[in-house]
């Protein structure tokens, strides 16, 4: 019995001491399924670069004053949401109401002259046609009556300048969307051209993605990408909707510090599929197919 207890216990061993092995090796270079899925899902995607979240053109506009002078009042504060010929800000202006008026006075004065002139011209041609007056006296009154309507003239071209630099004291948003930066406050002097408010359109949004050069042949229009954040577990689905037709310098450092900074990019423009949480310049993470 011996005989053949010792020999069977010897294979029993080295089996064991084989699966074992095999188990450790196993657990060494096997990946779990989730895993192995992860990577394979993101074995398809054959381009990653960095981008941000932008407005389109022209949902983003930075309003400002075209005259200067004291803002009076700022009716908005950021978040506020403002519609397209919202009156948002006022610019102090005693003074162009003081110099219209003066300006309308003007123009009341010469056409007062205007009606006296044109009488005068009248009596004088009378009195010239009935051979009690001279020619002289006629042609000067006709000349006072041209050089009162050039003073109207110039008087109601004064009106209506000032009008429109009036106008233009009141501030008005150019489009439909939230008050995202302000940048000065009521009681300020401003300057003409200053900028006083950045209103955007948050509805209309897409990234912005900086693809290397090198992989400018790897990407086309309506190809499929995934935008992820930091601080957000879900990514979102997008479609490449913009190519240019030229790369220029980098506009964000890598977060990998392994990148060089020094090289050019195609700044590809990419829609999302759905709304998302993400901010207006938020830093993102793209993947292309």
């Amino acid at each position: 019995m011996r005989k053949y207890l010792y020999p069977g216990l010897a294979l029993l061993l080295i089996i064991v001491t084989v699966a074992q092995v095999k188990a450790m090796r196993s657990a060494r270079g096997g990946v779990p399924p989730q895993q192995a899925a992860a990577a394979a899902q993101k074995e398809t995607f054959k381009v990653v670069a960095e981008g941000r979240l932008v407005a389109y053109p022209g949902a983003e506009v930075t309003v400002g004053s075209d005259v200067a002078g004291t803002l009076e009042s700022l009716a908005v504060v950021e978040k506020d949401r403002v519609r397209k010929g919202q009156t948002i800000a006022i610019v102090k202006a005693d003074d162009l109401r003081a110099a219209l008026g003066e300006a309308r006075a003007r123009v009341g004065e010469a056409e007062a002259d205007i009606r006296l002139y044109e009488s005068e011209v009248a009596r004088a041609k009378s009195l010239f046609h009935e051979d009690v007056g001279s020619r002289q006296a006629w042609e000067k009154a006709e000349r006072d009556l041209d050089a009162a309507r050039a003073r109207r003239a110039s008087a109601v071209a004064e009106v209506r300048r000032l009008d429109a630099v009036l106008a233009k004291t009141v501030i008005t948003a150019p489009i439909d969307g939230v008050v995202i930066t302000r940048h000065v406050h009521a009681g300020e002097s401003v300057e003409s051209g200053a900028p006083l408010l950045t209103i955007a359109n948050l509805d209309k949004t897409r990234v912005e993605a900086e693809i290397d050069e090198y992989d400018a042949a790897r990407v086309r229009l309506g190809g499929e990408a995934s935008i992820a954040a930091e601080g957000y577990e879900e990514s979102w689905p997008g479609t490449i909707e913009e190519i240019p037709d030229a790369v220029v310098n980098r506009r964000l450092k890598p977060q990998d510090p392994s990148k060089p900074i020094d090289t050019r990019v195609l700044l590809v423009k990419i829609a999302f599929d759905e709304k998302t949480p993400l901010k207006l310049g938020q830093r993102v993470e793209v993947r292309i197919r």
